[in-house]
């Protein structure tokens, strides 16, 4: 078993932000491709925002996107408890280890942490008063993605609140030692923390973890970082619209990885297989939900068909479209499984296969009616399809044939759209041939029949 430990440790809020789910993933996969553990831990010391309601929707968002956690809540494990909340004798301990250390002072009731450095007096020109500042040396924080970064921290810092509540400083180094983290994973925006933290390892005489700060995610049509506000921007968002998890997976990860390579698309074997520090990039990486959509769209092709069936016949049932054959509701979904863009296309999709009052697009007809005699072309295919007596693709497709034939021409193409649109109310779908063998023959001659007695005398 791996060394390797790694945590992601989220402030349950009410939502849970994409941004927040890459950091959760990036630690998940360096975990997994390490065969190191991966812990969740929650800082949920803000008691008017951290709510069991917010703790649910956090918990259920890691479970959707399949980052199950090793050690955490729920789950247990040997270094808990895994609640900021829960863990203030923990943080009494440390403190009290800084007091005897000498490490630390009280000033109006906060204490503060003493760095050790030169210490000399500053005269400030605006306050006419004169003030303490500290400098210690500057300290090379080695960074898996930034590389030697050279900072130093400048003045004492409060460690813990005049109300008694240790602040973020104190309690995520005192979590991260205590349980062993060996790899800390977050955001370039904690980067500016990193030298106090160090500080505090320091001072507790505790070896470094291994630092690695992932690039911010910028909006998608400007220069500022991703918002944390607004449709869009979490994890059930896109739960909601019946994103697969393992697309909005695909996606986060290239936010800010890459495989040095240009493969986009990763089955999860893959992504375990290939992520390591070394492909986290420094830039700023964008959000796009294009190319969100995209990846979700080739994920879904990609699915094996009984994981396409699992997860779009629930959609299709919340759509309330009727699946009374399951024989033949798993024959269209095998079809239309390469056409589909999403599962919450998905109802509208394939409606017509099972329902006889679909709506007829406007435009499609337009565009239909205005080349030749589409009319005269669907009499002419539901002669020939009545004619043909075993009912399977290729029976269909040489009926077409023989019709071109006969009207002297070298491919059917032309009676193509007529008798899509005369079938299903639209100008696309699947391929046409594979949809008229699973509609069966008598639904398909029935509806031709119907479509014409809708223009009689070819009005």
């Amino acid at each position: 078993m791996s060394q390797v430990r790694v945590r992601f440790a989220p402030s349950p809020t009410g939502s849970f932000h994409l941004g927040s789910a890459r950091t959760a993933l990036f630690n998940w996969l360096y975990a997994r491709h390490t065969g190191g553990t991966f812990i969740l831990r929650v800082e949920d010391t803000d008691g008017e925002r951290n709510t069991p309601e917010a703790l649910n929707v956090l918990l259920q968002g890691m479970r959707w996107l399949g980052l199950v956690w090793d050690e955490g809540p729920e789950v247990g494990g040997d270094f808990g408890p895994y609640f900021q909340s829960q863990r203030k004798a923990i943080y009494d301990e440390y403190l009290q280890k800084l007091w005897d250390a000498g490490r630390v002072y009280e000033k109006d009731g906060a204490v503060f942490f003493k760095l050790e450095g030169e210490r000399y007096s500053e005269y400030d020109e605006y306050l006419k008063m004169e003030v303490e500042k500290v400098r210690t040396e500057p300290q090379t924080i080695d960074d898996a993605v930034r590389g030697q970064v050279v900072r130093a921290e400048e003045r004492d810092f409060v460690i813990v609140r005049s109300n008694g509540k240790p602040v973020f400083h104190l309690v995520n180094v005192v979590d991260d030692i205590s349980m062993g983290i060996t790899h800390v994973i977050r955001g370039e925006d904690h980067l500016s923390n990193t030298t106090k933290h160090c500080e505090l390892f320091n001072a507790f005489g505790a070896p470094l973890p291994k630092f690695a700060h992932i690039p911010m995610i910028l909006n998608s049509n400007g220069p500022g970082k991703m918002s944390k506000r607004g449709d869009g921007v979490h994890v059930e968002d896109y739960e909601r619209r019946h994103f697969l998890p393992h697309g909005l997976v695909n996606f986060l990860v290239l936010l800010g990885w890459n495989a040095k390579d240009d493969q986009e698309l990763f089955t999860l074997k893959e992504l375990i297989e290939k992520f390591d520090l070394p492909g986290i990039q420094k830039g700023n990486a964008r959000f796009d939900e294009k190319k969100l959509a995209h990846i979700n769209t080739e994920q879904i092709r990609r699915l094996p068909l009984a994981e396409f069936l699992e997860m779009a016949l629930p959609v299709l049932g919340e759509a309330e479209i009727q699946l009374d054959d399951p024989v033949y509701a798993e024959q269209v979904l095998a079809l239309c499984q390469e056409k589909t863009r999403s599962l919450a296309e998905l109802p509208e999709f394939v409606a017509y296969f099972f329902d006889e009052s679909f709506a007829f697009d406007d435009k499609a007809g337009e565009r239909i009616f205005k080349k030749g005699e589409p009319l005269d072309r669907l009499a002419e295919v539901e002669t020939a399809l009545a004619g043909v007596k075993a009912w399977d693709a290729d029976s269909i497709n040489q009926a077409f044939a023989d019709l071109a034939a006969a009207q002297g021409q070298e491919k059917p193409f032309a009676w193509f759209p007529i008798t899509r649109f005369a079938v299903s109310g639209i100008g696309a779908g699947p391929d046409l041939i594979p949809m008229l063998s699973i509609m069966g023959k008598d639904r398909v001659l029935t509806r031709m029949e119907a479509f014409l007695a809708r223009y009689p005398e070819g009005e």
